[in-house]
């Protein structure tokens, strides 16, 4: 099971960061530890959405789509919805 998922930093709420892994547990803890070096400086972060795929290229896709304007869109309400 892949997952992309939408990261938000407790010091700084209106950052969010878009991703993909295998495993989301051990994502988070390797984004609030450091070791991601592209968004260390707003560590830590909260999990606040996440959808499942059975593929790594679903899981991309889903990510992607996130990135654009009617993909954000999107997660706005769906954000809005678990915050």
């Amino acid at each position: 099971m892949y997952y992309s998922y939408i990261l938000q930093s407790i010091e700084d709420p209106e950052y969010h960061y878009k991703g993909h892994c295998e495993n989301l547990e051990e994502r988070l803890k390797q984004h609030n530890s450091g070791a991601t070096k592209s968004n260390k400086h707003k560590a830590p972060f909260i999990i606040v959405y996440f959808e499942q795929s059975d593929t790594k290229e679903g899981a991309i896709k889903i990510e992607k789509y996130w990135k654009t304007a009617a993909g954000r869109r999107y997660l706005h309400k769906k954000i809005r919805m678990v915050t």
